[in-house]
């Protein structure tokens, strides 16, 4: 006897969790409006380097980043914009060269 639960599963088919559903549903329920990441992204696990530029104002909290775990940090670097991903210990991650 299997479980209901495990009954009408369609394993061959396309997980319905993309990168895009689960960015557009975090969009829809923050409010927020589509934007871009930077073209450079650098990943802060424990927040260290995002605090420092935000305690010296040299960066900014990005206000379209959609994830619910880490923030987006933006700023310029010998006039390059870069994001900084903060705090990214144990999130999950997407392909963020994809719109947020």
């Amino acid at each position: 006897m299997t479980s209901p639960i495990l009954n009408h599963k369609h394993y061959g088919e396309p997980s319905v969790f993309t990168a895009e559903n689960l960015l557009r549903e975090a969009r829809r329920q923050k409010g927020l409006a589509p934007g871009n990441v930077p073209p450079i992204c650098i990943l802060d696990p424990d927040g260290d380097i995002g605090r420092l530029l935000l305690n010296t104002g040299r960066a900014r909290r990005s206000p379209e980043w959609a994830c619910y775990h880490t923030e987006l940090l933006v700023f310029e670097e010998a006039g390059v914009k870069t994001g900084l991903v903060r705090c990214a210990v144990t999130a999950a991650w997407l392909d963020t060269s994809a719109p947020v």
